[in-house]
């Protein structure tokens, strides 16, 4: 039943974080803090487990492809699918619920324990609204610059794995990254990553905003902030690749 009442809880919140902000001066300023807090400062991360990560993926399909019938283009082609229909979009979606989600929890929650959310809610302010829409236009309009940035170094990584390791040619890699390219699937993996930055906004809000205790139940508040927005990233892939590619 405690499932059901924090979804409730959950919709509830949602009713009062999007409403009209009381003065549009304050919700840019806060906007353009959130975009470099949770956006900007996340570009070194996604910058460097996208390249790595593509590598890896390119030498992992070519130490596969050992059949001579098989043609090398073939790894650039597998490379370049599972980077732009999952790795990109999906896995970088959980990282970032790892690394956004807890700040937005702890950060939440401390202001909730000491007492600085009643202060706003004293004075007339919608603290739902005020603290939660900014993270929310935040990584809904910045994420899908990440994922963008995180297929082409991806890719890119691939590219140079191949170089430095010899598996497959330059020419064959290029080939298989242009061979059968669908606009699409990058309009399927936006559009999922839209959705994905709602949750890592929303969820860790919530278990940030009603936490109650002190500064243990804030860390307690943070690591199921995290295991949450992941489970529900996962599911929700599920059902979004069910929608959009079948």
């Amino acid at each position: 039943m405690i499932y059901l009442k924090n979804i409730g809880k959950y919709f509830l919140m949602l009713g009062q974080v999007f409403t009209k902000p009381q003065k549009p001066s304050i919700f840019r300023e806060n906007l353009f803090k959130e975009i470099d807090e949770l956006g900007i400062k996340s570009l070194g991360i996604v910058a460097f487990i996208s390249f790595f990560v593509g590598g890896v993926v390119a030498i992992q399909t070519g130490l596969n492809v050992d059949n001579p019938l098989i043609p090398k283009y073939l790894i650039g082609f597998a490379t370049k699918r599972s980077i732009i229909l999952e790795f990109a979009p999906t896995f970088m979606a959980v990282i970032l619920a790892g690394k956004v989600g807890s700040y937005i929890t702890s950060s939440i929650g401390t202001m909730r324990v000491t007492e600085q959310i009643d202060a706003l809610e004293v004075m007339g302010i919608n603290a739902l609204n005020h603290l939660i829409l900014p993270k929310v236009f935040a990584t809904v309009t910045f994420y899908p610059f990440l994922v963008l940035l995180a297929m082409i170094l991806g890719i890119f990584g691939g590219w140079v794995s191949g170089f430095a390791t010899g598996l497959f040619s330059s020419n064959d890699y290029i080939i298989g990254i242009r061979e059968d390219f669908k606009p699409f699937l990058i309009q399927y993996s936006l559009i999922k990553t839209m959705v994905f930055a709602f949750v890592i906004a929303t969820v860790p809000s919530f278990y940030g905003y009603y936490v109650k205790g002190g500064s243990l139940e804030v860390g307690k508040a943070s690591t199921q902030a995290v295991v949450w927005t992941s489970v529900v990233i996962i599911v929700l892939n599920y059902f979004l690749t069910q929608m959009l590619l079948s």
